[in-house]
């Protein structure tokens, strides 16, 4: 029996996207954009200048930064 349930920060994407009506890869791009700033300097960049939740926000940031640092 296998678990392809997707888990971690991927798990907020398609809630992301159809929230806020772009898709993630438009959204990372705005991440790694604005690098080298901090995590939470690039959590609060895009639920300031986008309007996205904690939540999302956090979510984005720490799916790119660990693909960019992989």
């Amino acid at each position: 029996m296998s678990d392809d349930t997707i888990k971690g920060p991927a798990s907020y994407f398609p809630s992301i996207e159809t929230k806020y009506g772009r898709p993630i890869a438009e959204w990372k791009a705005l991440v790694r954009a604005a690098r080298p700033a901090r995590h939470m300097e690039l959590v609060a960049l895009l639920k300031e200048q986008h309007g996205m939740g904690h939540g999302h926000a956090n979510a984005i940031v720490a799916h790119t930064l660990a693909e960019d640092d992989a």
